[in-house]
């Protein structure tokens, strides 16, 4: 039977190149594997799709009883199919923080390291198979760690990401501050979306104290795109929480280029998370906070209400 692999929903570049990796390394090695979405691609995950020839897997919204899988970039039930518990679950591959409630039909391999990439995690899994993967699945790695790492600049970012950047680069012949720049131009281009697609393009769920939050953040080189349209995404918040069945969304809209992120705050709710988190001073509805680059590791673990 064909082992599914997968990462979380609102799939961004890891959760798209890094099945694709895993696919190929599976199906190397002797195990039948098919790469899978939990949804579309955003925009940079599309880009590297394109430019590397990778065929975009198929679109899934669950998995059936026994189905084998293999879980990348994410380990909250919260973030994969509903029937997730119900799959054959063989192995995580992951970066995130244990989340828990997960379960499986026997033991399975887990592998979650503190990198700022699965892919990078991925390639010291395969060992000496490594040095067989193609050219596109190594632009697809490429691309990977340079999206999560924010070419560098992410405090996510560790020795090892940055030195296995280097070296595919080297490889495929790729400058990587251009390459970087392509990414980040096809990331920051969100203008074919509506409010409510940008508030779940990239959005994970949280709770804090009983408080359910949809957690977006949106990585950009043109901040100003998302920024004028501050009133729109805010009108749509509402309906988003209603329907995503949290108490709130909070969106951080990230400026790659500047090392900040920008927050909107649109209730009291959005003002005092702001204010008792990052001890911002909220004069209006958005409020700017230097350094601020990381969901993972400055935004989730910060919050408070």
């Amino acid at each position: 039977m064909t082992t599914f692999v997968f990462g979380h929903k609102s799939p961004d570049t890891d959760s798209t190149g890094s099945p694709l990796i895993w696919e190929w390394f599976l199906n190397h090695t002797g195990t039948d594997a098919s790469a899978k979405l939990l949804g579309e691609p955003n925009t940079e995950a599309a880009f590297m799709l394109e430019r590397w020839n990778l065929a975009k897997p198929e679109i899934i919204d669950n998995v059936a009883d026994g189905q084998p899988c293999v879980i990348v970039d994410t380990n909250n039930p919260a973030e994969l199919p509903a029937n997730i518990n119900g799959a054959d679950v063989q192995g995580i591959i992951d970066h995130h923080k244990l989340v828990g409630g997960l379960e499986t039909a026997g033991p399975i391999d887990i592998t979650i390291r503190p990198l700022a990439c699965t892919a990078t995690i991925m390639h010291d899994l395969m060992g000496k198979h490594a040095g067989c993967m193609p050219e596109n699945i190594k632009g697809a790695m490429l691309s990977c760690i340079l999206s999560d790492t924010l070419e560098f600049r992410s405090p996510t970012t560790t020795d090892t990401d940055r030195a296995l950047a280097e070296k595919l680069a080297d490889e495929l012949g790729i400058n990587i501050a251009e390459y970087a720049s392509e990414l980040f131009a096809a990331k920051s281009d969100v203008s074919a979306f509506s409010a409510a697609e940008l508030l779940r393009m990239d959005s994970k769920e949280y709770e804090v104290e009983g408080v359910k939050f949809r957690v977006s953040v949106l990585e950009t080189t043109s901040p100003k795109m998302v920024l004028d349209r501050t009133a729109e995404i805010m009108e749509a918040m509402p309906a988003v929480a209603g329907e995503d069945k949290v108490n709130e969304v909070l969106l951080f809209v990230v400026d790659i280029l500047n090392e900040e992120a920008t927050m909107l705050i649109p209730n009291d709710l959005s003002k005092r998370v702001a204010e008792k988190s990052f001890g911002a001073n909220v004069t209006g509805n958005t409020v700017v906070l230097p350094g601020i680059m990381s969901r993972k590791k400055q935004i989730i673990p910060s919050l408070k209400v």
